[in-house]
């Protein structure tokens, strides 16, 4: 990350691009236990929080990450009311999740407290849904905590982690996906974010071999643009434990009875069309 001229660029790692977004000011930083939070007021897209130097979330772009992180698994399970969030610390997962009636709990796991407590500051409206009663939070490990939840804990598990590296590497472990289908129910759906289909194809592949070999039974990818995102294009992995993904329940999908600003049924249906490149190494 480098900050010339009012600019703020992140190069992606290996790729030989990178991201520049002009800066107005630097609202806060700060050093928790874990990484350097930091937050910018850009230009032309609203406040950006970095983690580490790396883009995480910014005002005008993070409503297509969260909302095809949640909506997506929550709209194929046929009735989910337990959901689990590893990471997800900027709560706009959260926010999404519990727009759905259904839900009758949703615990959050983040490792760093301060991720969250910034974002209540600095990201309001991402975090509008933290008092809501069925919200429960736990900042700890989300790797220890799923390995000693209790079997058939939870109908939904979303791991909106951070890159593959440092702590959040476990995240992307045949063993921790082990301990994810545990806690499942029967019909559990388990979502994941699983970085770029054009920079990391093969971080794809591996993550679909170790859900299955983990013991989920049919594994699946999303995809959607995120212009912030290392190639502005990014995925999540979706997976079924003990039967053939469901298809999605389109009707409630069309007419459901929250608002979206990108998700609807159309876009969950294209969503999981895979490109030629990918089709034959992730069947």
């Amino acid at each position: 990350m480098a900050l010339d001229d009012g600019w703020y660029t992140e190069e992606w790692a290996g790729q030989g691009s990178a991201i520049s977004l002009k800066i107005a000011r630097k609202l806060h930083e700060e050093r928790s236990p874990y990484q350097t939070i930091e937050i910018y007021e850009t230009e032309s897209f609203g406040r950006l929080m970095t983690l580490d130097g790396l883009v995480m979330v910014t005002d005008r772009d993070n409503f297509i990450y969260h909302e095809m992180m949640s909506h997506p698994a929550l709209f194929t399970h046929p009735h989910p009311r337990r959901v689990l969030i590893i990471g997800g610390g900027d709560c706009g997962t959260l926010r999404e999740v519990l727009k759905h009636a259904s839900v009758e709990v949703a615990e959050q796991v983040e490792l760093d407290e301060r991720v969250t407590r910034v974002a209540e500051q600095y990201f309001p409206q991402l975090c509008a849904s933290n008092g809501d009663p069925r919200a429960r939070f736990h900042f700890e490990d989300g790797i220890a905590f799923v390995a000693r939840a209790a079997p058939d804990s939870y109908d939904v598990v979303i791991v909106d982690s951070t890159d593959p590296v440092g702590p959040a590497a476990g995240l992307f472990s045949e063993d921790f996906y082990r301990n994810c289908l545990r806690a499942l129910a029967p019909q559990g759906l388990l979502v994941g974010q699983s970085e770029s289909p054009l920079f990391h194809p093969d971080l794809i592949e591996a993550v679909h071999r170790a859900m299955r070999t983990a013991g989920f039974r049919e594994v699946a990818m999303l995809h959607f643009p995120q212009c912030t995102y290392p190639s502005g294009w990014w995925s999540a992995t979706l997976a079924a434990k003990d039967a053939k993904l469901p298809r999605f329940r389109e009707t409630a999908a069309a007419d459901r009875p929250f608002p979206t600003r990108y998700y609807n049924a159309a876009v969950h249906a294209g969503a999981l069309a895979v490109p030629e490149y990918l089709r034959k190494s992730l069947a």
